[in-house]
Protein backbone atom coordinates (compact mmCIF):
# COMPACT_ATOMS: atom_id res chain seq x y z
CA UNK A 1 0.00 0.00 0.00
CA UNK A 2 2.93 2.27 -0.79
CA UNK A 3 0.92 4.95 -2.75
CA UNK A 4 -1.93 7.47 -1.65
CA UNK A 5 -3.33 6.51 -4.70
CA UNK A 6 -3.37 2.77 -4.13
CA UNK A 7 -5.14 3.64 -0.91
CA UNK A 8 -7.83 5.47 -2.25
CA UNK A 9 -9.24 3.27 -4.56
CA UNK A 10 -9.93 0.91 -1.66
CA UNK A 11 -12.40 4.02 -0.22
CA UNK A 12 -15.90 2.32 -0.79
CA UNK A 13 -17.55 4.25 -3.33
CA UNK A 14 -20.90 6.02 -2.99
CA UNK A 15 -23.29 8.43 -4.51
CA UNK A 16 -24.92 11.86 -3.80
CA UNK A 17 -28.01 13.32 -6.14
CA UNK A 18 -28.44 16.70 -7.22
CA UNK A 19 -31.65 17.90 -8.85
CA UNK A 20 -31.84 22.20 -10.26
CA UNK A 21 -33.21 22.93 -13.22
CA UNK A 22 -30.14 22.57 -16.13
CA UNK A 23 -32.32 23.71 -18.83
CA UNK A 24 -34.72 26.38 -20.03
CA UNK A 25 -35.24 29.92 -18.13
CA UNK A 26 -34.14 29.15 -15.19
CA UNK A 27 -31.35 27.22 -16.36
CA UNK A 28 -28.61 29.66 -14.67
CA UNK A 29 -29.75 28.94 -10.99
CA UNK A 30 -29.62 25.30 -11.71
CA UNK A 31 -26.03 25.12 -13.65
CA UNK A 32 -24.25 27.73 -10.98
CA UNK A 33 -26.01 25.49 -8.03
CA UNK A 34 -24.65 22.23 -9.69
CA UNK A 35 -21.43 23.47 -10.03
CA UNK A 36 -21.06 24.52 -6.25
CA UNK A 37 -22.42 20.79 -5.40
CA UNK A 38 -20.01 19.70 -7.67
CA UNK A 39 -17.20 21.55 -6.17
CA UNK A 40 -17.92 20.14 -2.43
CA UNK A 41 -17.55 16.45 -4.27
CA UNK A 42 -14.23 17.10 -5.61
CA UNK A 43 -12.84 18.77 -2.15
CA UNK A 44 -14.34 15.93 -0.22
CA UNK A 45 -12.58 13.34 -2.98
CA UNK A 46 -9.31 15.29 -2.79
CA UNK A 47 -9.07 15.10 0.73
CA UNK A 48 -8.85 12.28 3.71
CA UNK A 49 -13.04 11.40 3.03
CA UNK A 50 -13.82 7.67 3.97
CA UNK A 51 -15.44 7.64 0.83
CA UNK A 52 -15.09 7.81 -2.91
CA UNK A 53 -18.09 9.83 -3.99
CA UNK A 54 -19.94 10.07 -7.56
CA UNK A 55 -21.99 12.94 -7.81
CA UNK A 56 -25.10 12.41 -9.73
CA UNK A 57 -26.29 15.65 -11.59
CA UNK A 58 -30.18 15.70 -13.44
CA UNK A 59 -31.76 18.12 -14.76
CA UNK A 60 -35.62 18.76 -13.65
CA UNK A 61 -36.20 21.65 -16.30
CA UNK A 62 -38.11 23.19 -13.78
CA UNK A 63 -40.92 21.06 -14.47
CA UNK A 64 -42.62 18.97 -11.43
CA UNK A 65 -43.23 15.75 -14.34
CA UNK A 66 -39.61 15.87 -14.71
CA UNK A 67 -38.76 16.90 -11.60
CA UNK A 68 -40.43 13.13 -10.16
CA UNK A 69 -38.74 11.10 -13.16
CA UNK A 70 -35.16 12.53 -11.96
CA UNK A 71 -36.31 11.80 -7.75
CA UNK A 72 -37.70 7.55 -8.95
CA UNK A 73 -33.97 7.41 -10.89
CA UNK A 74 -32.25 8.59 -7.89
CA UNK A 75 -34.26 6.58 -5.08
CA UNK A 76 -33.85 3.55 -7.38
CA UNK A 77 -30.34 3.39 -7.31
CA UNK A 78 -28.51 1.77 -4.77
CA UNK A 79 -25.44 3.46 -4.41
CA UNK A 80 -27.23 6.99 -4.18
CA UNK A 81 -27.32 8.07 -0.29
CA UNK A 82 -28.75 11.11 0.08
CA UNK A 83 -29.78 13.92 -2.52
CA UNK A 84 -30.10 17.46 -2.62
CA UNK A 85 -31.99 19.58 -5.21
CA UNK A 86 -34.49 22.17 -6.85
CA UNK A 87 -34.70 25.44 -7.19
CA UNK A 88 -38.55 25.68 -8.04
CA UNK A 89 -41.52 25.34 -5.58
CA UNK A 90 -43.75 23.45 -7.61
CA UNK A 91 -40.51 20.86 -8.41
CA UNK A 92 -39.42 20.67 -5.13
CA UNK A 93 -43.31 20.19 -3.76
CA UNK A 94 -43.93 17.19 -6.24
CA UNK A 95 -40.50 15.44 -5.69
CA UNK A 96 -40.56 15.65 -1.94
CA UNK A 97 -43.36 12.65 -1.21
CA UNK A 98 -40.98 10.26 -3.59
CA UNK A 99 -37.88 11.46 -1.25
CA UNK A 100 -39.95 10.37 1.82
CA UNK A 101 -41.81 7.29 0.60
CA UNK A 102 -38.39 5.85 -0.30
CA UNK A 103 -36.73 7.13 2.85
CA UNK A 104 -33.59 9.35 1.45
CA UNK A 105 -32.32 12.22 2.96
CA UNK A 106 -33.18 15.15 1.17
CA UNK A 107 -32.21 18.75 1.46
CA UNK A 108 -33.55 21.47 -0.89
CA UNK A 109 -31.04 23.65 -1.90
CA UNK A 110 -33.28 26.90 -3.32
CA UNK A 111 -37.15 26.22 -3.53
CA UNK A 112 -38.13 28.95 -1.06
CA UNK A 113 -42.23 27.94 -0.12
CA UNK A 114 -43.00 27.57 3.62
CA UNK A 115 -45.09 24.01 2.53
CA UNK A 116 -41.84 21.98 1.91
CA UNK A 117 -40.83 22.34 5.50
CA UNK A 118 -44.31 22.55 6.86
CA UNK A 119 -45.32 19.13 6.49
CA UNK A 120 -42.03 17.89 8.38
CA UNK A 121 -41.42 15.10 6.50
CA UNK A 122 -38.33 13.38 8.12
CA UNK A 123 -36.20 12.97 5.48
CA UNK A 124 -36.78 16.69 4.34
CA UNK A 125 -34.33 19.87 5.02
CA UNK A 126 -34.28 23.16 3.39
CA UNK A 127 -31.06 25.55 4.46
CA UNK A 128 -32.40 28.40 1.96
CA UNK A 129 -34.83 30.89 3.84
CA UNK A 130 -38.48 30.83 2.73
CA UNK A 131 -40.34 33.88 1.94
CA UNK A 132 -41.48 34.21 5.64
CA UNK A 133 -38.29 34.76 6.90
CA UNK A 134 -37.75 37.40 4.76
CA UNK A 135 -41.32 39.59 5.35
CA UNK A 136 -39.58 39.36 9.32
CA UNK A 137 -37.13 41.94 9.46
CA UNK A 138 -38.88 44.11 7.02
CA UNK A 139 -42.18 44.05 9.04
CA UNK A 140 -39.64 45.17 11.84
CA UNK A 141 -38.22 47.92 9.91
CA UNK A 142 -41.88 49.20 8.92
CA UNK A 143 -43.03 49.55 12.38
CA UNK A 144 -39.86 50.92 13.38
CA UNK A 145 -37.19 52.84 11.23
CA UNK A 146 -39.92 53.45 8.39
CA UNK A 147 -42.27 55.02 11.48
CA UNK A 148 -45.58 53.85 9.49
CA UNK A 149 -47.57 52.33 12.10
CA UNK A 150 -50.58 51.46 10.11
CA UNK A 151 -50.23 49.61 7.23
CA UNK A 152 -52.83 48.09 4.19
CA UNK A 153 -52.15 45.26 2.40
CA UNK A 154 -52.25 44.36 -1.36
CA UNK A 155 -51.32 41.37 -2.74
CA UNK A 156 -52.14 38.68 -5.56
CA UNK A 157 -53.98 35.42 -4.25
CA UNK A 158 -51.47 33.22 -5.17
CA UNK A 159 -50.03 30.50 -2.83
CA UNK A 160 -47.09 33.08 -2.96
CA UNK A 161 -49.18 36.29 -2.37
CA UNK A 162 -51.36 34.61 0.19
CA UNK A 163 -48.17 33.83 2.36
CA UNK A 164 -47.27 37.02 1.83
CA UNK A 165 -49.89 39.11 3.37
CA UNK A 166 -50.09 36.51 6.18
CA UNK A 167 -46.48 36.73 7.09
CA UNK A 168 -46.71 40.60 6.90
CA UNK A 169 -49.42 40.88 8.67
CA UNK A 170 -48.38 38.46 11.87
CA UNK A 171 -44.70 40.20 11.86
CA UNK A 172 -46.12 43.82 11.73
CA UNK A 173 -48.73 43.70 14.10
CA UNK A 174 -46.11 41.71 16.46
CA UNK A 175 -43.73 45.01 16.31
CA UNK A 176 -46.83 46.48 17.44
CA UNK A 177 -48.45 47.91 14.03
CA UNK A 178 -52.07 48.15 13.00
CA UNK A 179 -53.42 46.42 9.35
CA UNK A 180 -55.88 48.79 8.03
CA UNK A 181 -56.67 46.63 5.36
CA UNK A 182 -56.28 43.64 3.46
CA UNK A 183 -56.98 43.12 -0.53
CA UNK A 184 -56.10 39.96 -2.33
CA UNK A 185 -56.78 39.96 -6.18
CA UNK A 186 -56.14 37.76 -8.54
CA UNK A 187 -52.78 37.80 -10.76
CA UNK A 188 -53.35 40.00 -13.76
CA UNK A 189 -55.17 42.52 -11.99
CA UNK A 190 -55.20 45.88 -14.06
CA UNK A 191 -57.17 48.14 -12.12
CA UNK A 192 -56.35 48.97 -8.39
CA UNK A 193 -58.25 52.22 -7.93
CA UNK A 194 -60.98 50.78 -5.88
CA UNK A 195 -58.99 49.40 -3.51
CA UNK A 196 -56.80 52.57 -3.39
CA UNK A 197 -59.73 54.34 -2.71
CA UNK A 198 -60.60 52.44 0.06
CA UNK A 199 -56.84 52.63 1.99
CA UNK A 200 -56.78 56.82 0.83
CA UNK A 201 -60.05 56.81 3.71
CA UNK A 202 -58.63 54.25 5.60
CA UNK A 203 -55.51 56.39 7.27
CA UNK A 204 -53.49 54.13 6.18
CA UNK A 205 -49.49 55.41 6.42
CA UNK A 206 -47.97 52.82 3.79
CA UNK A 207 -48.96 50.05 1.65
CA UNK A 208 -47.32 46.68 1.59
CA UNK A 209 -47.79 44.79 -1.82
CA UNK A 210 -47.16 41.39 -1.72
CA UNK A 211 -47.05 39.94 -5.06
CA UNK A 212 -44.70 40.32 -8.36
CA UNK A 213 -43.33 42.99 -10.86
CA UNK A 214 -46.41 43.52 -13.35
CA UNK A 215 -48.88 44.04 -10.43
CA UNK A 216 -46.61 46.26 -8.40
CA UNK A 217 -45.77 48.45 -11.49
CA UNK A 218 -49.98 48.87 -12.02
CA UNK A 219 -50.20 49.43 -8.85
CA UNK A 220 -47.22 52.28 -7.99
CA UNK A 221 -49.06 54.51 -11.02
CA UNK A 222 -52.24 54.09 -10.31
CA UNK A 223 -51.73 55.19 -6.28
CA UNK A 224 -49.65 58.08 -7.23
CA UNK A 225 -52.23 59.24 -9.98
CA UNK A 226 -54.75 59.28 -7.49
CA UNK A 227 -52.49 61.40 -5.53
CA UNK A 228 -52.40 58.81 -2.57
CA UNK A 229 -49.16 59.93 -1.29
CA UNK A 230 -47.93 57.37 1.02
CA UNK A 231 -44.83 55.03 0.74
CA UNK A 232 -45.05 51.43 -0.95
CA UNK A 233 -42.96 48.99 0.37
CA UNK A 234 -42.39 44.98 -0.41
CA UNK A 235 -40.24 42.08 -0.31
CA UNK A 236 -38.10 41.38 -3.01
CA UNK A 237 -40.58 39.83 -5.03
CA UNK A 238 -40.64 43.25 -7.24
CA UNK A 239 -37.21 43.95 -6.93
CA UNK A 240 -36.22 44.16 -10.93
CA UNK A 241 -35.83 47.14 -13.55
CA UNK A 242 -39.23 45.81 -14.89
CA UNK A 243 -41.09 47.36 -12.22
CA UNK A 244 -39.60 50.56 -13.03
CA UNK A 245 -40.19 49.98 -16.31
CA UNK A 246 -43.90 49.79 -15.64
CA UNK A 247 -44.45 52.30 -13.50
CA UNK A 248 -42.22 55.29 -14.68
CA UNK A 249 -41.72 57.93 -12.89
CA UNK A 250 -44.08 56.76 -9.77
CA UNK A 251 -41.57 54.10 -8.66
CA UNK A 252 -39.51 57.05 -7.14
CA UNK A 253 -39.71 56.25 -3.71
CA UNK A 254 -40.29 52.43 -4.08
CA UNK A 255 -39.04 50.71 -0.99
CA UNK A 256 -38.08 46.67 -0.93
CA UNK A 257 -35.98 44.13 1.06
CA UNK A 258 -33.42 42.21 -0.04
CA UNK A 259 -31.19 39.39 1.84
CA UNK A 260 -28.15 41.65 2.67
CA UNK A 261 -24.45 39.75 1.33
CA UNK A 262 -23.11 38.36 3.64
CA UNK A 263 -19.63 37.50 3.53
CA UNK A 264 -17.48 35.63 5.84
CA UNK A 265 -13.85 33.81 5.11
CA UNK A 266 -15.32 30.60 4.70
CA UNK A 267 -17.59 31.99 1.75
CA UNK A 268 -14.61 33.77 0.36
CA UNK A 269 -12.79 30.90 -0.03
CA UNK A 270 -15.75 29.15 -1.98
CA UNK A 271 -15.77 32.07 -4.22
CA UNK A 272 -11.44 31.49 -4.62
CA UNK A 273 -12.25 27.66 -5.44
CA UNK A 274 -15.52 28.13 -7.83
CA UNK A 275 -13.03 30.67 -9.75
CA UNK A 276 -9.79 28.54 -9.40
CA UNK A 277 -11.80 25.76 -10.81
CA UNK A 278 -12.90 27.10 -13.98
CA UNK A 279 -16.28 26.27 -14.23
CA UNK A 280 -18.23 27.30 -17.62
CA UNK A 281 -20.83 29.18 -15.72
CA UNK A 282 -20.47 32.04 -13.53
CA UNK A 283 -21.77 31.64 -9.61
CA UNK A 284 -25.21 31.89 -9.21
CA UNK A 285 -27.08 33.25 -5.95
CA UNK A 286 -27.57 29.72 -5.28
CA UNK A 287 -24.33 27.98 -5.48
CA UNK A 288 -23.52 28.21 -1.75
CA UNK A 289 -26.70 26.62 -0.76
CA UNK A 290 -25.87 23.79 -3.08
CA UNK A 291 -22.24 23.45 -1.56
CA UNK A 292 -23.37 23.76 1.88
CA UNK A 293 -25.77 21.18 1.09
CA UNK A 294 -23.62 19.12 0.02
CA UNK A 295 -21.28 19.52 2.65
CA UNK A 296 -24.15 18.91 4.79
CA UNK A 297 -24.76 16.02 3.27
CA UNK A 298 -21.43 14.29 2.98
CA UNK A 299 -20.35 15.51 7.22
CA UNK A 300 -23.29 14.17 8.42
CA UNK A 301 -22.88 10.51 6.33
CA UNK A 302 -18.83 10.47 7.37
CA UNK A 303 -20.55 10.49 11.28
CA UNK A 304 -23.24 7.86 10.18
CA UNK A 305 -22.70 6.11 7.93
CA UNK A 306 -24.32 4.62 4.76
CA UNK A 307 -25.92 1.95 6.23
CA UNK A 308 -29.35 3.33 8.05
CA UNK A 309 -30.64 6.03 6.01
CA UNK A 310 -33.50 6.53 8.53
CA UNK A 311 -30.12 7.44 11.14
CA UNK A 312 -28.65 9.65 8.26
CA UNK A 313 -31.53 11.65 8.05
CA UNK A 314 -32.01 12.14 11.72
CA UNK A 315 -27.90 13.40 11.87
CA UNK A 316 -29.05 15.80 9.22
CA UNK A 317 -31.89 17.44 11.19
CA UNK A 318 -29.50 17.21 14.43
CA UNK A 319 -26.15 18.66 12.70
CA UNK A 320 -24.86 22.17 13.71
CA UNK A 321 -22.44 22.86 10.49
CA UNK A 322 -20.14 26.34 10.23
CA UNK A 323 -20.30 26.92 6.44
CA UNK A 324 -20.30 29.57 4.12
CA UNK A 325 -23.88 30.09 4.75
CA UNK A 326 -22.65 30.50 8.87
CA UNK A 327 -23.26 27.86 11.35
CA UNK A 328 -26.32 26.10 10.13
CA UNK A 329 -28.88 24.32 12.33
CA UNK A 330 -32.71 23.08 11.81
CA UNK A 331 -35.66 23.70 13.37
CA UNK A 332 -38.65 20.85 14.37
CA UNK A 333 -39.76 20.59 10.48
CA UNK A 334 -36.24 20.92 9.20
CA UNK A 335 -36.04 24.46 8.02
CA UNK A 336 -32.50 26.46 8.34
CA UNK A 337 -32.59 28.76 11.65
CA UNK A 338 -29.95 30.89 10.30
CA UNK A 339 -31.92 34.31 10.40
CA UNK A 340 -32.02 36.41 6.98
CA UNK A 341 -30.55 39.99 7.62
CA UNK A 342 -31.92 42.42 4.67
CA UNK A 343 -30.79 45.86 3.24
CA UNK A 344 -33.23 47.97 2.00
CA UNK A 345 -33.61 48.78 -2.02
CA UNK A 346 -35.47 52.16 -2.85
CA UNK A 347 -35.89 53.79 -6.62
CA UNK A 348 -34.00 56.53 -6.96
CA UNK A 349 -33.70 58.68 -10.09
CA UNK A 350 -35.04 55.64 -12.08
CA UNK A 351 -32.77 52.99 -10.71
CA UNK A 352 -32.72 50.86 -7.49
CA UNK A 353 -30.03 52.02 -5.22
CA UNK A 354 -29.25 50.55 -1.92
CA UNK A 355 -31.10 52.91 1.15
CA UNK A 356 -28.50 54.60 3.27
CA UNK A 357 -29.53 53.36 6.58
Amino acid sequence: MGSGVGFAQDKPKIKIGFIGPLSGGNAPQGLGAQNGFLLAIEQANAGDYPYEVEGVVLDDGADPQTGVGAAMKLVNDPGVVAATGHWNSSVALATIPVFNRFGMPFIVWGAISPKITEQNLPEVTRVTPTLVTENQPLAVWAAGELGAKTMAIVADTTDYGAANAAAFEQFFTAAGGTIASTDLLPVGTTDFRAVLTKIQGSGAEGIYFGGVITEAGILRKQQKELGLEIPMIGISGFYDPEFIALAGDAAEGTMVSYPAAQSNPKLEKMDADYAARGFAEPESPYTKYAYDAANILLTAIKETGIEDKAALAKAIRGISYDGVLGTTTFDANGQTQIPVEIEIKVVKDGAWVTKEQ
